[in-house]
C-alpha cells in the first residue's frame, strides 16, 4: 500500500479546476444519510469516476459524488457516499477522500453512519454523539511505509474527537429539543452482521454501537490534525436475547427518518463555528 503526494495533488487540482474553492467544513455522509446536500447552496458536484486516483462506490445506498457548496454562508465540501473495507478496498482507498478534502483546505470534519445500539438503553432512531472508539478492523490506515511524509508514524488518540465541538452540539441539541446519546462506537470489517456472541462481546469491550465506517476516517483526521465529530443514526437494536433477523430496507428508512435531525444539529453547529 502506498500513496504519493503526486497523486493527492492531482486529485485535488482537479477538483480546484471545477471550483471547489477552499472549503472550511469537510462533511461525511453515512448509510442512508444523503439528504444534507439539499441544504448546500449553489452545489457544485464532481462524481467520483471522474476525479483522478478516487476510489468509486459500490454500494448501492453510497452514492458517489463530492459536492461543494455553502451551508449557513460557510464554504463545505461532502461526500455523498464513503467507502468500506467490506467493499474490497484497503485503508489507503478508504481513506483517500480526507487527505483530498484537507489539501482543498477543510479545517473540521464531520463525520455521520448509521449504527446498530449495543447500549440496551439506546433505540432504534437514536441518535449518538462519539466520544471515544474501539478500532476492530484489523489494521490501520497509518501502516505504510512513506506515512511520515504526510504527518507522524505515531499519532496520539487520547481524544479523537474534539470536545469544544462535542460540547457545542450536546448544547444545541438540547436547546432543539433534539435527544443525543453519548457513546463509544466499535467497528468492525463485515458487511455480515454480528452474532448473538459477538454482540454480546461488543457490549463486554464498552462498545455502545457498532459499525462498518468512520474509524480509519477519523485516524487520518487526527493524523492531519482536523478536528472532528461524529454522530451515528442507531438504525437497529441489538440485544443478543431478543436478535431478530437484519432487515437492511428497514435500517435505511430508520436512518431516513432520523436523518432531518442530523441535519438540523450539523446545519446549526456549522452557523455556530
Amino acid at each position: 500500500m502506498r500513496i504519493t503526494k503526486k497523486q493527492l495533488e492531482e486529485s485535488t487540482e482537479y477538483l480546484r479546476s471545477k471550483g471547489f474553492d477552499s472549503p472550511e467544513i469537510g462533511i461525511v455522509l453515512g448509510t442512508g444519510l444523503g439528504k444534507l446536500v439539499d441544504a448546500i447552496k449553489d452545489p457544485i458536484v464532481a462524481h467520483y469516476n471522474h476525479i483522478p486516483f478516487f476510489p468509486l462506490a459500490t454500494v448501492e445506498f453510497h452514492s458517489g459524488k463530492l459536492i461543494f457548496g455553502k451551508i449557513e454562508g460557510k464554504k463545505v465540501v461532502v461526500m455523498q457516499g464513503r467507502f468500506h473495507l467490506y467493499e474490497g478496498y484497503d485503508f489507503l482507498d478508504v481513506t483517500y477522500p480526507i487527505r483530498v478534502m484537507h489539501r482543498l483546505g477543510i479545517q473540521r470534519l464531520f463525520i455521520s453512519n448509521a449504527a446498530g445500539a449495543i447500549n440496551l438503553n439506546f433505540k432504534k432512531g437514536d441518535m449518538m454523539l462519539l466520544e471515544d472508539h474501539i478500532n476492530l478492523q484489523g489494521g490501520s490506515p497509518l501502516a505504510f511505509k512513506n506515512v511520515s511524509e504526510f504527518g507522524d508514524r505515531f499519532v496520539d488518540m487520547s481524544e479523537p474527537y474534539d470536545l469544544e465541538m462535542r460540547q457545542k452540539l450536546t448544547a444545541i441539541a438540547k436547546r432543539e429539543g433534539i435527544s443525543l446519546q453519548r457513546g463509544v462506537y466499535a467497528s468492525v470489517i463485515g458487511p455480515q452482521l454480528e452474532t448473538k456472541a459477538e454482540y454480546r462481546m461488543l457490549r463486554i469491550l464498552g462498545a455502545d454501537a457498532v459499525g462498518m465506517s468512520t474509524i480509519p476516517e477519523v485516524i487520518v483526521a487526527n493524523h492531519l490534525r482536523l478536528p472532528i465529530v461524529a454522530v451515528s443514526v442507531l438504525t437497529d437494536e441489538c440485544d443478543p436475547d431478543n436478535l431478530q433477523p437484519i432487515n437492511i430496507q428497514e435500517i435505511i428508512e430508520v436512518a431516513g427518518k432520523t436523518e432531518p435531525k442530523m441535519v438540523k444539529l450539523f446545519a446549526e453547529l456549522i452557523k455556530e463555528i
